[in-house]
């Protein structure tokens, strides 16, 4: 089985969408076998999204990420990275499918509501940031 991060990002959670995540997660047979509530730093979020240290967005994205708590899960089953993608829509809310997270929720591009990691690589990476192995449940 493949596994991916999901985050439900500050304004995902200050607006009370949890819930509504999980629920479309389960509703497409997605199991969720990690979950944790927490609260980045600046320096956690900087680590995380190094991978965009030279973009033009890195301060803002990371500003974002560190402006509230989050929600970080593990997610399992079957083509999970393209499927959640897919569930999630597309990045910038405006392009992104009618019925996907992002196009019923989001408010602009950044404040998106979820990130999902983009391939198998990224996923163990970013897994391994925010979960060690026992809090994960196989």
């Amino acid at each position: 089985m493949e596994k991916t991060l999901s985050i439900i990002k500050p304004d995902g959670v200050s607006r009370g969408l949890i819930g509504e995540v999980i629920k479309r997660l389960e509703k497409n047979d997605i199991t969720i076998t990690g979950m944790k509530m927490l609260h980045m730093t600046r320096t956690q979020a900087e680590g995380f999204y190094a991978v965009h240290k030279e973009r033009p967005f890195f301060k803002s994205l990371t500003d974002f990420m560190i402006s509230g708590p989050i929600v970080v899960m593990v997610l399992e089953g079957e083509n999970v990275i393209a499927r959640y993608r897919k569930l999630m829509g597309a990045t910038n809310y405006k392009e992104a499918e009618e019925g996907t997270i992002r196009r019923d929720f989001a408010t602009d591009i950044e404040k998106n509501v979820v990130h999902g990691s983009d391939s198998p690589e990224s996923a163990a990476f970013e897994i391994s940031y925010f979960f060690n192995s026992f809090e994960i449940v196989n």
